[in-house]
């Protein structure tokens, strides 16, 4: 006998362990209160954290209560601000339990900067590749001009199934290959980087932390994205050891901008050799006798002055966190990222079409609390994102529609063939549609949710309540013309 799937949770308020986690809506009224002073509703914490309103206080205290200045000078108000920033590196190794005899903390504008800096300074060539997963933001692909401008091979490892995750043997194979020389012999080489992200921006899938070691079996450094994945996870580099940890601060607590962080092993950023050098950076320099000797430490990575008086932020920030709780924080998100699932899979027309389909997993089995969705009317057409785009910004929802910067996981999501992709079949494309059009996609894109920090039930249940209200049973029309799509 089979029996009927039980009903689906009326509210995330139900499943088991929410209770739990009330603390957090004891925040969402106090400290993120102005979340809800307008009737909006956040939902793209994989765009940007936000702020609480101690991070605020804490930074207006420290500002009126100290004079801070350029810290390469040698005086008193520069000694302050040098004293805090260094402060804010201790505690970054801290939170991450990083021994600081192993790992250094380079400050960076974002994520993006940490991935740069690897990939303008690593010793690629013939026998030092770069390894990718199809699942990457673009500003780890990017690295591959570096990589190839080197002449190193650049290999990518698929997505496989509809839950777009990695199979581990096709990355162990990729991993091999470059270890195999013409006529099938084994050859050593010096080394080479594997670059992945431990939590997807696109499906929210998290891809095994143990593929560090598995990297480093075969004789890798490894680069870890774990921008989308250290604001609601726990990142232990005293278990995982990759050599690159790229991070942008405002990911994790929505304050401040503009700064991150590339922690680094100290063994492989001794490896690094940049490609200039800039004030900050250099020990000592000469114009006539055309030398110049680097910084023996982190500050070699570090151009110019940097965000002294926000890098002191930083540490508040993971203070703040920490308090909070990270296990806290995961707990709360598992739990909204199951119900949402749970409700968006049982949404179906009166026709029998299902209204949303998920690209990812659809459980929350080894996945973070990112969720992309394309929405069906009644006929199984796609619905445009950037009708969602318009119509859930006009309902005062903020979530995140497009690819997301992460090609390889939307060529995975959408059954894109390689031989549909190659550059001299899309030669004459100019614009984002045209390429659609030579693709012969009906959309460009994805609707992407996402919880985080302060996220609640109430933003959840809203957010169901809309898709449920707006396009359930909705006829198909065409409306008013929509913008059109300028970048991916």
């Amino acid at each position: 006998m089979v029996r009927p799937d039980p009903p689906p949770h009326t509210s995330p308020t139900t499943l088991p362990g929410y209770a739990a986690t009330r603390r957090i809506d004891e925040l969402r009224a106090t400290e993120y209160r102005h979340l809800d002073a307008a009737g909006q509703v956040y939902l793209d914490y994989a765009g940007a954290g936000v702020v609480a309103q101690a991070q605020v206080r804490e930074h207006h205290d420290r500002m009126l209560a100290g004079l801070y200045s350029n810290p390469h000078s040698e005086n008193p108000t520069s000694a302050a601000a040098g004293s805090l920033v260094e402060s804010a590196r201790r505690a970054v190794l801290d939170f991450f339990h990083a021994d600081p005899a192993e790992y250094a903390v380079v400050f960076t504008p974002n994520a993006s900067g940490a991935c740069r800096l690897v990939g303008e300074a690593y010793d690629f060539g013939r026998s030092a590749p770069l390894v990718l997963t199809w699942d990457n933001h673009n500003s780890v692909n990017g690295i591959r001009e570096y990589a190839r401008a080197a002449g190193a091979a650049v290999r990518y490892v698929p997505l496989s199934g509809p839950e777009l995750r990695v199979a581990e043997s096709d990355l162990a194979t990729v991993l091999g290959a470059s270890r195999v020389g013409l006529g099938g012999r084994w050859r050593r080489s010096r080394r080479g980087l594997f670059a992945y992200p431990a939590q997807s921006n696109f499906s929210g899938v998290q891809h095994p932390l143990g593929w560090v070691e598995l990297a480093h079996q075969h004789g890798y450094d490894v680069l870890l994205d774990a921008a989308a994945f250290a604001p609601t996870n726990r990142l232990d580099l005293s278990v995982v050891r990759p050599e690159f940890v790229c991070l942008s601060w405002y990911k994790l607590f929505g304050y401040p901008t503009g700064v991150g962080a590339l922690l680094a092993r100290r063994d492989a950023l001794a490896r690094l050799r940049r490609p200039w050098f800039a004030g900050g950076t250099i020990r000592a320099v000469s114009v006539q006798g055309d030398w110049h000797r680097s910084m023996d430490d982190e500050s070699a990575f570090e151009d110019g002055t940097l965000n002294f008086l926000s890098i002191p932020d930083v540490e508040f920030g993971l203070r703040w966190l920490g308090s909070i709780g990270v296990d806290l924080v995961h707990t709360r998100v598992g739990l909204l990222t199951e119900w949402l699932l749970e409700r968006l899979t049982t949404l179906r027309h009166a026709s029998g079409q299902p209204l949303v389909q998920v690209y990812g997993p659809t459980t929350a089995v080894g996945r973070g609390g990112t969720v992309t969705v394309n929405l069906r009317d009644p006929d199984g057409t796609l619905v445009d994102e950037r009708l969602v785009a318009r119509e859930s910004a006009q309902a005062g929802f903020s979530l995140r529609t497009g690819c997301f910067c992460n090609p390889g996981a939307g060529e995975g999501a959408f059954g894109i063939s390689r031989e549909s992709v190659r550059r001299r079949l899309l030669a004459r494309v100019d614009t984002i549609d045209d390429y659609l059009a030579a693709l012969r996609l009906p959309t460009g894109g994805a609707v992407r949710v996402s919880f985080g920090l302060a996220s609640t039930a109430t933003d959840a249940e809203r957010f169901v309540a809309f898709v449920q209200s707006t396009y359930l049973d909705r006829g198909v029309g065409v409306g008013t013309p929509l913008p059109p799509r300028l970048r991916c």
